[in-house]
């Protein structure tokens, strides 16, 4: 695969990454697509994530696929003097050290934030953990599912009389390695920006990241004193704003704000409903939401699906069918968006990536290397160390 070429913003930049599984890996993936040179730094063993399948490809779990393009692999075993002295020379080079170790493992190998400083003072270090640097969680490991948990975002997500919910995903881990990359970004800008200042050392939490994306939910709590709920497809705030069954499947519907209301009861054919003061502003519609809810839901029955989507958008009201995962990676938009990408693999041939979703000067980041095998640049890199 060619390297990356110098128009990408961070072309020139090295990234060392100590991390596994999904936070950390996610957060360094974000650079390398960038145009940083990303250093996968995994024990003997490899990532936990090459083994978390089936689905597998060329070997490889698709997992580990999903989440390690754009980057080297050196094996190295951190356990060992020699592995340890190989990392600190690899983070004297380099701008960024990403790591999501126990508390306390970096110190013990000697390649904790002061220790690599020391070596390099431009160094920007990012130390990913599950509940943050202090309090009495801070030695506990950290697992997407379980902070889930902790975080409340269980407890409002789900059906109002079901019992509480994960996402579909590891959004907590997503959101972790999205706030890392942001925050190793600031970093870098603000090192470039004030000469002398010198590299810093970051931390980002699974908890924290959790709690900060509560937004508006977590919002209302502070305000109101009272506990959120959970509210299934609908949402707490805003009415109409969930999903329908249509006659043969389901729609989302998106009614933002009073313009958009009497849009959609002109639509329906009841004119008169902006004027009935249950549903005449959102404020009301939330009092009177079981009532509104209970018409709209009687109409919607009566036809397909694609006939509301159809009509609604039509009225310029926001609405969308419910997809699966198949149907949307391989839908027009998806296609035309080119964000499914194809890749050549060591192992696996031809494989399909979904890539990064930044456009610059209309452009998507190039995928310049596929996802590496465990070991695949060891040579490389330690030659490229004399």
């Amino acid at each position: 695969m060619a390297p990356p070429t110098a128009a990408q913003p961070l072309a020139g930049l090295r990234v060392l990454d100590c991390s596994r599984v999904l936070a950390g890996p996610f957060c360094t993936m974000l650079l390398g697509d960038l145009g940083a040179d990303v250093i996968k730094v995994e024990p003997p063993g490899g990532d936990e994530t090459r083994t978390w399948g089936p689905p597998e490809a060329g070997g490889e779990a698709a997992y580990y696929l999903s989440i390690n393009r754009n980057k080297r692999s050196l094996a190295l075993d951190l356990k060992q003097p020699e592995g340890q002295a190989v990392v600190r020379r690899l983070a004297a080079r380099a701008d960024v050290f990403v790591q999501n170790f126990r508390r306390g493992t970096p110190a013990a190998w000697g390649i904790d934030y002061p220790a690599l400083q020391t070596l390099n003072p431009d160094l920007v270090y990012c130390t990913i953990s599950g509940y943050g640097p202090v309090g009495p969680l801070a030695a506990h490991p950290g697992y997407d599912f379980a902070v889930q948990a902790a975080s409340g975002l269980m407890s409002i997500t789900g059906a109002p009389d079901g019992e509480p919910m994960k996402l579909g995903v590891a959004i907590v881990d997503l959101l972790t390695g999205l706030f890392a990359a942001n925050a190793i970004q600031a970093a870098l800008l603000g090192r470039a920006r004030q000469p002398g200042r010198g590299g810093t050392h970051i931390a980002v939490s699974l908890l924290e990241s959790a709690l900060a994306a509560l937004i508006n939910v977590g919002q209302n709590v502070l305000v109101s004193g009272q506990d959120a709920g959970r509210y299934g497809n609908a949402h707490p705030n805003i009415v109409p704003y969930q999903l329908f069954a249509a006659a043969d499947g389901w729609f989302a519907l998106a009614v933002g704000n009073d313009r958009q209301f009497a849009a959609l009861a002109a639509a329906l054919g009841h004119p008169e409903w902006p004027g009935d003061p249950r549903f005449a502003t959102n404020p009301a519609r939330l009092a009177h939401r079981d009532r509104l809810i209970a018409e709209l839901e009687s109409i919607f029955q009566t036809r397909h699906a694609a006939h509301w989507q159809a009509l609604l958008e039509a009225a310029d009201i926001p609405v969308a069918p419910v997809q699966t995962v198949a149907e949307a990676l391989d839908s027009a938009q998806a296609r035309a968006l080119g964000i499914v990408r194809e890749v050549a693999h060591p192992t696996a041939g031809r494989i399909r990536l979904v890539g990064s979703p930044l456009r610059f000067d209309g452009a998507l980041p190039p995928i310049h290397r596929p996802p590496p095998l465990l070991g695949q640049h060891t040579a490389e890199i330690l030659a490229e160390l004399g």
